[in-house]
């Protein structure tokens, strides 16, 4: 168990705000005082944004904190039909500021599928679109060339994937997700049962088919975004559950190759979700990330 009390899923969900995304209904979250730094965080698949929920009043204390659940994703609007793609997405994150009123510079703290969405926000900001102040990445597909998809998510790319989508279930959430934690950083069942409760809302197993096309759409923007992170400019980190056959340790050592001075860090034993399998560690190692900022 967490040290860091978290908050549970009734009660986030009874904090959350809504608003309106071309013409779909989105909920979102906000947190700290409104003149500090905003901080946002980029939920992953097939979650949500209590994911970070550990994290989230710690971070409060020192950052204007700001999450949403996706288009797609958790409590937010998920459309039959619709052609999902990590670029609306970006378009979203940017919309949400804007609902906001934010204009100070933005630092970013992404996981998983969300990680990809704030590539192409890092992309932005060298188009002067957006301007980041920082960006880190917690276990994520950041190259395509090392992501691992589990069976499921193969599954729900081939032409039966919509019926995968269809069939997908507590049961088998729990079966994916005892392959991607650590050994003993384990989800409890009534996190499996929060988790579940997210992905199930609005029918989400009837799209889980269409959101999984961001796999192939890595690939299509692999050069752009690689290229983004090359670029400098942006102080960028990993921190890295090293245990998590998706994108663990070999996906940090590609990073290395790639990344010039690249910031990474390791956690040993930790699976794909380090935000709530050690949520401390992470807290600790995105507090030093900022310190070194402000200190150089």
């Amino acid at each position: 168990m967490s040290a860091l009390p978290g908050i549970g899923l009734a009660q986030w969900r009874s904090q959350g705000l809504s608003f309106t995304f071309q013409g779909h209904a989105m909920r979102y979250w906000v947190a700290g005082d409104e003149h500090a730094e905003p901080l946002l965080l980029i939920h992953g698949f097939p979650t949500a944004s209590w994911d970070w929920h550990y994290l989230w009043a710690p971070l409060a204390t020192r950052y204007r904190v700001i999450a949403c659940d996706m288009l797609g994703f958790g409590d937010s609007a998920k459309p039959r039909g619709h052609a999902y793609s990590l670029l609306e997405q970006a378009d979203l994150q940017q919309a949400l500021l804007s609902h906001l009123g934010v204009s100070a510079p933005v630092h970013v703290l992404a996981h998983d599928y969300g990680d990809s969405v704030a590539q192409e926000l890092l992309a932005r900001h060298h188009e002067q679109r957006i301007t980041l102040g920082s960006c880190v990445f917690l276990n994520g597909g950041l190259f395509p060339e090392t992501h691992r998809p589990v069976l499921v998510q193969k599954m729900l790319l081939s032409p039966v994937g919509a019926l995968i989508g269809r069939l997908f279930s507590r049961k088998k959430l729990a079966e994916s997700f005892a392959k991607v934690f650590g050994p003993q950083t384990q989800p409890s069942e009534g996190e499996l049962d929060d988790f579940w409760s997210l992905i199930a809302k609005n029918n989400g197993p009837a799209v889980m088919h269409r959101l999984i096309r961001y796999m192939p759409e890595r690939r299509v923007q692999r050069e752009r975004w690689v290229s983004a992170m090359q670029q400098g400019g942006v102080a960028l980190r990993v921190i890295d559950g090293a245990a998590d056959p998706i994108s663990g340790a070999h996906m940090v050592a590609r990073y290395r190759e790639l990344i010039a001075n690249a910031d990474t860090v390791l956690l040993a034993g930790i699976g794909h979700y380090p935000q709530t399998e050690a949520p401390e560690q992470v807290l600790q190692h995105y507090l030093a990330f900022h310190q070194a900022l402000a200190a150089a």
